[in-house]
């Protein structure tokens, strides 16, 4: 049974930083696919982050160039640092894992994007920012 846990998150000010981090263990079956989603309240769940199996990644626009996705397969774990936290960064971070290949894992596709109904998920870490 595959395991998947998300911890890190936290209250900060806006311009703090977090670092995001998921373990999981496991028979994954080749889930590679290892990115981020965030959600709040009412609303559906938003890819924000993924790193392919060639450690390649890529980002929603919402923040690129204030977050970066990361791997340690030797840990066979993700981690998500977020830097110049803003308010409207406030959500519920969950960590997915998913049996992907390069051409299918990234931000924008649709395989990735939208079937959040697929791959293994964590319970999710919450994450507070304050103006």
């Amino acid at each position: 049974q595959v395991h998947v846990e998300e911890t890190g998150g936290g209250s900060v000010e806006a311009g703090g930083s977090l670092r995001l981090s998921c373990t999981i263990s496991g028979p994954t079956y080749g889930a590679h696919c290892r990115g981020w989603f965030r959600q709040l309240p009412g609303q559906s769940r938003e890819a924000i982050a993924v790193m392919d199996d060639s450690d390649r990644p890529t980002y929603a626009k919402s923040v690129k160039g204030r977050f970066t996705v990361s791997k340690d397969d030797d840990k066979n774990a993700v981690y998500l640092q977020m830097t110049d936290l803003k308010p409207e960064d406030s959500a519920m971070y969950y960590c997915v894992a998913r049996q992907l290949g390069p051409y299918d894992c990234y931000i924008g596709s649709p395989h990735f994007v939208g079937r959040t109904d697929l791959g293994y998920w964590g319970q999710g870490t919450h994450v507070t920012v304050s103006a």
